[in-house]
């Protein structure tokens, strides 16, 4: 199994090798990979996280892949090639989870009447839970997911992450431990869903997407680069954004559009409808990206 190195860990290096306790300032270098205070040097996937959070991914994509994910059910995928409809293969795809997962039968996984309540907490509730609040603890859940399989740190929950040791960050991963204890494979089905995420991508033969994110304040966006209307941005590891510029000014005064590889989508909501509902939602993988903003 791969060693995760802590955050703890990262954050004491760079504070030892910066002389600097903010772990949160940034260079010209910052802007062209990504700063060692928002990731982690090992993730679960086939690219290191200073490479697929840079700006240099943003510019020449690849595709990702989650160690053992694709081979595990490779069945799956043989199905999905068999089908032409976009709606058989979502049902294809749901009954796969159910089934894979007993998320119907919880008793025939080994689980107790005990044990499961939390066993319950699905990729479909986690989802959910997130559109009602990305700060609570299936935020929490999906960040922690991010941060294991790509190496990309959260920045923010409920408050800004900078120190690694701090009460804030403790908080989060208090929330975090919660709502993935008692579970049942709960990031395996998150495995599963990005990739098939993918899956959907490719067969669209979507590289790229333009889409946009309202905030009323640039100042709370950390900024790694550049000025004005352009500059490159770090967003949190997991962040929302819409299609639709004009959804995106309810949000705040200013808009930020970006373009946002096809391999840093992990959940929209045409991918599977009726899970998420509203303001044509897309959960995008973070890290650094070169943005254009405009207000309305």
């Amino acid at each position: 199994m791969t060693k995760v190195v802590e955050p703890e860990d990262s954050a004491r290096h760079t504070a030892e090798s910066d002389k600097s306790p903010a772990l949160c300032r940034s260079t010209d270098n910052d802007a062209a990979t990504l700063p060692r205070y928002a990731r982690l040097p090992i993730n679960r996937c086939n690219l290191p996280a200073v490479i697929l959070g840079s700006l240099t991914f943003q510019n020449h994509p690849t595709e990702l892949l989650l160690d053992g994910v694709a081979e595990l059910h490779a069945d799956l995928f043989r199905r999905l090639d068999l089908i032409s409809d976009a709606p058989e293969r979502a049902r294809t795809f749901r009954d796969y989870v159910a089934v894979h997962f007993c998320l119907d039968d919880l008793a025939q996984a080994g689980l107790t009447d005990a044990s499961q309540q939390r066993a319950n907490a699905n990729w479909m509730r986690v989802l959910r839970g997130w559109s009602f609040n990305s700060d609570g603890r299936e935020g929490a859940v999906l960040k922690g997911w991010v941060e294991s399989r790509f190496g990309l740190l959260p920045r923010f929950h409920g408050e800004a992450l900078r120190d690694f040791v701090g009460p804030a960050y403790r908080r989060y991963q208090e929330m975090r431990a919660a709502g993935i204890a008692g579970t049942n494979a709960l990031e395996g089905q998150l495995d599963l869903l990005y990739a098939y995420s993918q899956y959907e991508a490719r067969r669209a033969d979507v590289s790229a997407l333009t889409l946009y994110r309202g905030s009323n304040r640039i100042v709370d966006h950390e900024v790694l680069s550049g000025s004005g209307r352009r500059q490159v941005v770090l967003f949190n590891n997991l962040a929302s954004f819409t299609r639709s510029r004009e959804r995106a000014g309810e949000f705040g005064d200013y808009i930020l559009a970006t373009r946002v590889p096809a391999a840093k989508l992990f959940f929209h909501c045409g991918l599977l409808p009726g899970v998420l509902k509203g303001e044509d939602e897309y959960l995008v993988i973070g890290g650094a990206y070169q943005v254009e903003i405009a207000t309305l």
